[in-house]
């Protein structure tokens, strides 16, 4: 499960950048720092209210489902993991 977790984040990062380009060249610096220095939260929203226009809606649909598939394998690896750590 955290192979897979790992690939769906690597996945996460690598549509982070796309969409964190297209920020800074439509939105400026600022919006792009804003987006570094948020961990992505503002790009990933900035994303969504500007897909339709900059044409990236694939993209954040990708983005989006592979931020949710990140988050559910990686945390059933965590329970996984803790669950055989424990000693009876």
């Amino acid at each position: 499960m955290g192979i897979v977790g790992g690939i769906a984040g690597l996945g996460w990062v690598i549509c982070f950048i796309i969409v964190l380009i297209k920020q800074f060249q439509e939105g400026g610096i600022l919006h792009g720092i804003i987006g570094l220095v948020t961990c992505g939260i503002w790009t990933f929203i900035w994303g969504w209210i500007n897909s339709g226009r900059l044409n990236i809606r694939n993209i954040m649909l990708i983005w989006t489902v592979l931020w949710v598939a990140a988050i559910i394998l990686n945390s059933m690896s965590g329970a996984l993991n803790f669950t055989s750590g424990v000693t009876h």
